[in-house]
């Protein structure tokens, strides 16, 4: 059995890497020669609309498979480590498989049909990952994760409705020349509002801290590379569609708003995994904000750039978890560095990239998109959102790495620290990748590079946000949260903030609380109340008292058989002496 799991591991592996490595030699012939592979299959005509299987090969797809199967080896590679003691490993290979056959769907495909079919197979596989420990806790994270995709899987099949007046699903045949249409209109509303409830923006962002629930190799290959990711793909294979249209405007106020109220909320967190998808969230809220301004590709650039370092991040956090016995409260963590120093090493670097500390991979991306923003023709609030949500992500990562890394061990009782070379081996395949991945996209996506003229405030912008940021993280760390708290919010303000605007219960309780409350007075009134009293129960007590008569009479048959004849020979005596007279 184990030769079997150790196959299963090292099968995967070696398949997804070469598999990565093909593609990303596939992306550089194409990019120098500028081609576009578009191969089709037709299953079904019906109605003069053509049911057809077909897979595009550009650039854009390409270099992004590579990157979906670099991660998605790595992944299965750590798990031989993280995941040593589960019973049913094969299962979650075979799961995290059909997740990457998902997205690999999702990725090559040109008809909104085949489109369907990997965006609908990652809600259903990622609902399994999520319950995959089965407890409470899994099942209704779970179920919130499943029911939000769900939306956005309505919206994909109301597309293909509409897309029947085009006799075609294919969609990219009429993003150029259908802008005008008042079809199209409808299917530009319909996939902004997908994609919103797949990346998680704005009012549906209660799903993505509560999938944190699965095992942490699937939170890494989720939150970076493939569940989350899937709406910006999405936009950015829709972008000539959707440019200088109304909907951008609104998605570009949903998209800051996440971005901002994510920053916020994870300097409130103290669960680790949760802290790390937060992050997540409001990078997220980056890309589709950049994306809404028509930069397709610096969001690109970006969602690739931030896989790397962001996986790398969730595997250095699995790790730190694994050894202190699935302990996620930073609360109790500390001096990580002194017991553990290449996973801290690993953690560090990551979080440096998300920083957009000079010359790793998340600065070339993110200070790209700033100086872009910069240069745009916004207002100013979205110039305030984007600045202050760059301050927060330096916030939040100097409070976590205080608290990991730099403050005393708070662990009440010794645990055994160690490091295994497993999930190192593939954590440093990560730490190459975060360190020139940013350097090594710009030299290969940007042949025309581009242009950038700032005064010298707004360049140092960046730098004077990220040390505010600095400075607060510090601060934070070093004094008593709550005392800092009441001294800057209210009680209910930081409640506010912490419980990201009161989304999840939004999303919970103000969906089903108040109309399963309803259902309950309802069932206790009408269905166990006056129904029940005037139909059931009143039936029922009426048979009871003609059955405790009959019961009495029943063990008192032979008294009440000689009292009844004494009471007969008194009336027949009384007749006969009334007759004689």
């Amino acid at each position: 059995m184990l030769m079997i799991k150790n196959y299963v591991y090292y099968i995967s592996f070696f398949f997804l890497f070469f598999m990565s490595l093909f593609n990303f030699l596939m992306f550089i012939f194409f990019i120098n020669n500028n081609l576009v592979f578009f191969y089709e299959w037709e299953l079904i005509t019906l109605n003069s609309v053509n049911l057809v299987f077909s897979i595009l090969f550009d650039w854009v797809s390409l270099l992004f498979l590579s990157f979906v199967f670099l991660i998605s080896s790595v992944v299965i590679y750590y798990s031989k480590g993280y995941m040593s003691s589960e019973l049913n490993i094969n299962r979650f290979v075979f799961l995290v498989l059909l997740f990457v056959l998902s997205m690999m769907f999702l990725i090559i495909s040109p008809n909104i049909i085949s489109i369907l079919l990997g965006w609908d197979g990652l809600g259903l596989i990622s609902y399994c990952l999520v319950i995959y420990y089965h407890n409470e806790k899994s099942y209704n994270a779970g179920m919130l994760t499943a029911l939000s995709n769900r939306i956005g899987d309505v919206c994909i099949m109301m597309v293909i409705a509409w897309m029947l007046n085009y006799g075609s699903w294919n969609y990219i045949y009429y993003l150029q020349f259908m802008n005008n249409d008042i079809s199209m209109s409808y299917i530009m509303g319909l996939i902004i509002l997908a994609a919103m409830t797949k990346s998680a923006q704005i009012p549906f962002s209660a799903w993505l801290p509560a999938a944190m629930a699965a095992p942490t190799p699937v939170s890494s290959l989720v939150h970076s590379s493939t569940l989350v990711t899937a709406g910006v793909y999405l936009m950015i294979r829709f972008n000539l569609l959707l440019l200088n249209s109304f909907f951008f405007k609104i998605l570009l106020i949903f998209s800051s708003l996440t971005m901002f109220m994510a920053g916020i909320a994870a300097n409130y967190e103290f669960d680790l995994k949760k802290i790390i998808a937060l992050s997540t969230l409001s990078q997220l809220g980056l890309m589709m904000s950049i994306l809404s301004m028509g930069f397709y590709d610096l969001a690109l650039f970006h969602l690739l750039t931030h896989a790397m370092f962001k996986a790398l991040l969730f595997m250095s956090a699995g790790a730190i978890i694994h050894i202190l016995s699935s302990n996620q409260d930073i609360r109790y963590m500390g001096g990580m560095s002194t017991f553990v120093p290449m996973i801290s090493m690993n953690f560090l670097i990551s979080n440096m990239s998300l920083c957009g500390i000079p010359f790793l991979s998340g600065f070339y991306s993110k200070d790209l998109i700033l100086e872009v923003v910069s240069m745009s023709n916004l207002n100013v609030m979205i110039f305030f959102l984007y600045y202050l949500s760059t301050g927060l992500t330096m916030y939040y990562t100097i409070r976590l790495i205080f608290y990991l890394m730099i403050n005393d061990f708070n662990l009440m009782s010794v645990y055994n620290f160690f490091e295994d070379y497993i999930m190192l081996k593939g954590m440093f395949v990560l730490l190459t990748m975060a360190l020139i991945s940013g350097s090594m996209l710009n030299w290969l996506m940007f042949l025309n590079p581009y242009y950038i003229y700032l005064s010298l405030n707004l360049k140092l912008m960046v730098f004077y946000v990220s040390f505010m940021g600095m400075m607060m993280g510090y601060l934070v760390s070093n004094m008593n949260i709550y005392s800092l708290n009441k001294f800057i919010f209210t009680y209910k303000l930081s409640n506010f903030f912490f419980f990201m605007w009161y989304m999840p219960n939004l999303s919970v309780y103000g969906l089903n609380y108040y109309f399963l409350n309803f259902s309950y007075n309802l069932l206790k009134m009408i269905d166990c109340g006056w129904s029940e009293f005037y139909s059931s129960y009143s039936f029922s007590m009426v048979l009871k008292n003609y059955s405790k008569f009959y019961f009495f009479f029943h063990i008192n048959n032979f008294k009440i058989y000689l009292f009844s004849f004494f009471i007969m020979m008194i009336i027949f005596m009384f007749m006969f002496i009334l007759n004689l007279n």
